[in-house]
């Protein structure tokens, strides 16, 4: 995605955005649907662009978001499991 010059593009399309998140359009689109990503939608035919610095931005928020739910929702181990005495009567 980037130019000859090394730098990126300032927009991308859904599909771009996708390949980066490793994900599909279609949720890029519902991202988008849901206010979750900016996104400007140019000509009459649907055609929709991200900047790349909402992009990234994006992503920040994620990852914002992610440590919080960790934080919430911490791991717990399991127990070791405590052996019982065996009964030989």
């Amino acid at each position: 995605m980037a130019d000859k010059h090394g730098v990126g593009p300032r927009f991308l399309t859904l599909t771009d955005v996708a390949e980066v998140l490793n994900t599909s359009s279609a949720q890029v689109y519902a991202l988008v649907r849901r206010h979750e990503l900016k996104a400007i939608k140019i000509g009459g035919r649907g055609q929709w662009r991200v900047e790349t610095t909402e992009l990234e931005a994006y992503i920040q928020q994620a990852y914002a978001d992610t440590k919080t739910f960790i934080d919430e929702h911490p791991f717990e181990e399991a127990e070791e499991p405590v052996d019982e005495p065996v009964d030989e009567t």
